[in-house]
């Protein structure tokens, strides 16, 4: 059996993954702080869960070793912190960014690509945003972690041409998770303003995209795939109608 890791696997997207995954007959390892809730859904799925904090060089060694052989890695923990223009800029949020975007990225693909490699058919999706190729006010933190987290992923698609190891982005626009949530430190209702008066993609919609690019031949590589509502253009342009249901 065919073995998937899903970092950030406890909610939202992640955990929409790991289901999905599951679903197509793969032995699925999920990752990430919250191992309450990542027993819960190992239990669902017939998972395995493993804490994992991706912003712990040696969390992610450690989780790393133990898991065994892996043949689909999907980068999924991240996450934005704050909506302070740049001139307000906190550190410790950007620090956190860019460790849970970029750096989690890099340090669990770089940890895994041995294992990928010696799969002889390796995967390595990771989800990153519109926000890695949009800048938007106030998202100056997010955006550039974003960015970074898209470049780590072009250059290791250039890095790696002629291996056995396939590389694919999923850009997604607005999506309803806990994202805002955490976003806006704990503010439901900032967060559920965000999506009023629009639709917004759910995360099964988001995991599908990632279950449809790892079951495509290994010789088809699923370079990227954006995946935005109906009802987002760009990351500022949205359409909000009265009554709309989110």
């Amino acid at each position: 059996m065919r073995t998937a890791i899903v970092t950030g696997a406890s909610s939202g997207i992640g955990a929409a993954t790991a289901r999905a995954l599951a679903g197509d007959g793969w032995r699925v390892v999920l990752g990430a702080r919250r191992v309450d809730r990542l027993e819960e859904l190992a239990a669902e799925i017939g998972g395995e869960a493993r804490h994992l904090d991706v912003t712990d060089p040696e969390s992610v060694v450690e989780f790393c070793a133990a898991v065994g052989e892996c043949n689909l890695l999907v980068n999924n923990a991240g996450g934005a912190h704050g909506v302070e223009p740049v001139e307000a800029s906190v550190e410790d949020k950007w620090r956190l960014m860019f460790e849970s975007n970029a750096m989690g990225t890099m340090r669990m693909t770089k940890e895994l690509l041995p294992k990928l490699r010696s799969s002889g058919d390796g995967h390595v999706i990771t989800t990153t945003s519109i926000a890695g190729f949009e800048t938007y006010r106030g998202g100056a933190g997010y955006t550039a972690a974003k960015h970074a987290q898209r470049a780590i992923v072009q250059t290791l698609r250039l890095e790696l041409l002629g291996e056995p190891i396939r590389i694919t982005e999923i850009a997604p626009g607005l999506v309803e998770t806990e994202f805002s949530v955490v976003r806006l430190g704990g503010d439901e209702a900032a967060a559920d303003a965000v999506y009023r008066g629009m639709t917004p993609l759910r995360a099964p919609e988001v995991a599908e995209c990632i279950r449809w690019a790892a079951s495509q031949p290994s010789h088809v590589n699923i370079d990227e795939i954006v995946i935005r509502p109906r009802d987002q253009a760009r990351a500022t342009e949205v359409a909000r109608r009265e009554g709309r249901q989110s």
